[in-house]
C-alpha cells in the first residue's frame, strides 16, 4: 500500500516553550476540521468513489496522517519544558490532570474527538464537495494559528501544512470535474 519514512514530510522546529501555542494546535489534531478526521474522511470515501479519483483520496488520506505527525511533533515541542504551571495558565490544566504530557484527540476546548467529523455521503460529488471545504477550514484554521503565533520556526512548518491544505483543495476540486465529465458521457446523474 504504502512505505512510511522515519522522518516528518516536513521539518518541524520550535523556537521556545509555549504552551497556548500548543493549545491552539490541538485543535488540528482533533478537531472537526483537523488532520484526523481529514484522514479518516478521505479513507473512508475511497470506498464509494469512482475508480479514477480512489488514489487521490488514498494518497490525500494518508498524507493527512503524515500533517497528524507533524502536529503531534509541533505539541510535543511546545510543552515538553513546560511546568504544570505554565500549562495551567494556557488553559491545559484539564489535558494535563487526565493525560500529562501525552497527546490525545480533542479539539483546543478540550471537546473529545468523534466519528461525527468524518463525513460521507456516497455520492462522489457531495463527498468531494464536502472534502473541499474541510481543506479550506483547515487552511483558515493554520492561518489564524499563524497570526496568533509568535514563533518564526513554528510558523515555517504551519505555512507548509497551510500550503497543501490548497493543494488538496485543488486536487479534489479537479476530481469533481472528472466525475462530471464522467457522468455527462454516461448520462448518469
Amino acid at each position: 500500500m504504502w512505505v512510511y519514512e522515519k522522518k516528518l514530510q516536513y521539518p518541524v522546529r520550535v523556537s521556545t516553550c509555549n504552551p497556548m501555542l500548543a493549545k491552539l494546535l490541538i485543535e488540528q489534531y482533533g478537531g472537526a476540521d483537523g488532520e484526523l478526521a481529514a484522514a479518516l474522511r478521505y479513507l473512508n470515501q475511497r470506498y464509494t468513489i469512482p475508480d479514477k479519483v480512489i488514489g487521490l483520496l488514498n494518497d490525500i488520506g494518508t498524507e493527512e496522517f503524515a500533517h497528524l505527525e507533524m502536529i503531534a511533533t509541533m505539541v510535543y515541542k511546545l510543552t515538553k519544558d513546560a511546568t504544570p504551571d505554565q500549562l495551567k495558565q494556557a488553559g491545559l490544566a484539564p489535558h494535563y490532570v487526565d493525560h500529562d504530557s501525552a497527546l490525545f484527540y480533542h479539539n483546543a476546548a478540550g471537546v473529545p474527538f468523534t466519528a461525527t467529523y468524518i463525513q460521507a455521503k456516497g455520492d462522489p460529488i457531495t463527498d468531494l464537495y464536502e472534502d473541499i471545504a474541510a481543506e479550506e477550514k483547515a487552511r483558515a484554521t493554520y492561518q489564524w494559528i499563524i497570526n496568533m503565533s509568535d514563533d518564526p520556526d513554528l510558523n515555517d512548518g504551519l505555512r507548509f501544512l497551510r500550503e497543501r491544505e490548497i493543494i488538496h483543495s485543488q486536487r479534489f476540486r479537479e476530481a469533481v470535474e472528472i466525475i462530471k465529465e464522467d457522468r455527462e458521457k454516461r448520462q448518469f446523474f
